[in-house]
This record gives C-alpha cells, sequence and structure tokens, in this order.
C-alpha cells in the first residue's frame, strides 16, 4: 500500500515522501496515529506542497538543529520518578517526561516524537537517549533517573 508520510518516522522516511509498506503497517499502525495518509492522486499536490515547505526550511533548520546539538550534548538532564525497592520505578519515564527534563534544565524545547527512547527507561540510573533534531543532526543525550 503507498502511503504519504505527514511526520517524520523512523526507519522509514521524512514528512511528504511516498513509500510502500505493507497494508497491515498502514492500516494498524500508521493511519490511525496520523503520521501518514493513503496515496491518491489527488494526493500528489499534498507531496509537493510538503515538500516545497521543506526545502525553505532545511537549510535554517539544520543550522538551528547544529546550535541545539551542541547544547544538548553537554547536559545531563534528571528525572524524578517514584520508585519502589530495588530502584524499579512504578511504570515508566517517558518521552514526554524526558522533554520537559531538558526544558528545566535550562535546554531548548525538544519535540516529544524526537526523542527515542531504546528501551523503555524502568530503573533508577543512567540512561542514554537519542534525540533526532534534524534529518542529518541527532544529538546523544544521558538522562539521570533518581527516585523522588
Amino acid at each position: 500500500m503507498k502511503v504519504i508520510l505527514t511526520q517524520p518516522v523512523s526507519g522509514l522516511g521524512a514528512a511528504g515522501d511516498v513509500v510502500d509498506v505493507k497494508d497491515g503497517y498502514a492500516r494498524n499502525f500508521l493511519l490511525p496515529r496520523k503520521v501518514a495518509t493513503p496515496w491518491t492522486k489527488g494526493g500528489q499536490k499534498q507531496v509537493d506542497a510538503i515538500q516545497a515547505g521543506r526545502v525553505k526550511r532545511a537549510a535554517k533548520s539544520a543550522e538551528d538543529a547544529a546550535a541545539t546539538k551542541s547544547s544538548l550534548e553537554g547536559k545531563a538532564v534528571t528525572v524524578t520518578a517514584h520508585a519502589g525497592q530495588g530502584g524499579r520505578l512504578f511504570g515508566a519515564v517517558t518521552p514526554q517526561d524526558i522533554a520537559e527534563a531538558i526544558v528545566a534544565a535550562g535546554g531548548p524545547q525538544v519535540d516529544k516524537r524526537s526523542i527515542e527512547v531504546p528501551a523503555p527507561i524502568r530503573t533508577v540510573g543512567e540512561h542514554a537517549v537519542h534525540v533526532r533534531l534534524h534529518e542529518d543532526v541527532s544529538a546523544d543525550v544521558t538522562v539521570e533517573v533518581v527516585a523522588g
């Protein structure tokens, strides 16, 4: 099934790309989350508009992303979460929690959808998180989870 991505999807493509995916992936994941729309001939106009907007913003956002990367890479972000005995959390630390902690630490505003957590953070300690700032620029941030 051909779909038009309306938002960047890790491992699949950027907004405005036309990709061919399996029917179930499109029906059960991409379309309900509104990160893609079905491809139609009329949808090609939408693709052209998204790509034109992306080209205009690309140069400026790449410079901004490089500046944001330099400010993020040196920071250690602390997230406070409720924990039980043995350092196990009640629940998990979400990308939204990490984005709020980055702002609280004096860092830039980061979209929660651009934060990639390799595995759910469910223990106290230091964890590595990957933040996509631009197609070509990404930063690795250390998140320290403390019991609170």
